[in-house]
């Protein structure tokens, strides 16, 4: 799932992963990507009946350069500083729908992306941010890859 604003500069990057893997992954039976503008309890339909989940979104903790990705589980989502509403989204609607013995994933994974910016209103990446785009489409298809194949050796 990746999670953005496409008219937001950087925000976008979740969003463009997004749409260049449901490219890569459009006939695979066990893998589905969705691009995702929504925040709060509009995310659920998204996750609920998951078996695994990767969410590509937007970060801005200006600790490290713009292009770099930040790995995170879901046990870590409170503590990456910067978050962008949409983590708190994800993370709130994970334990509301296991509380609502909702069939949830059992793993969570965010490639939280570090940007420049977040606020001007224009649809272009900015240059280190377009610059890292292939390679976080590289490690989401690595990553979706690997977890469809745990999951077809479980199956009987």
């Amino acid at each position: 799932m990746g999670l953005g604003n496409d008219i937001l500069s950087d925000d976008a990057i979740g969003l463009m992963v997004a749409r260049e893997l449901q490219e890569r992954f459009a006939n695979h039976p066990m893998i589905d990507v969705e691009a995702v503008c929504e925040m709060g309890l509009g995310l659920l339909d998204y996750i609920i009946g998951r078996r695994a989940l990767l969410v590509v979104d937007a970060v801005q903790t200006g600790k490290v350069p713009a292009g770099y990705v930040h790995e995170v589980g879901e046990k870590d989502l409170p503590s990456l500083p910067g978050m962008s509403p949409h983590f708190l989204g994800v993370g709130e609607i994970l334990v509301l729908g296991r509380r609502m013995d909702y069939v949830m994933p059992e793993v969570v994974s965010i490639f939280a992306v570090e940007v420049a910016d977040l606020s001007t209103i224009k649809e272009q990446l900015t240059p280190p941010v377009a610059a890292c785009l292939p390679k976080v489409v590289e490690q989401a298809s690595a990553w979706l890859t690997h977890q469809a194949l745990q999951w077809q050796h479980r199956q009987p």
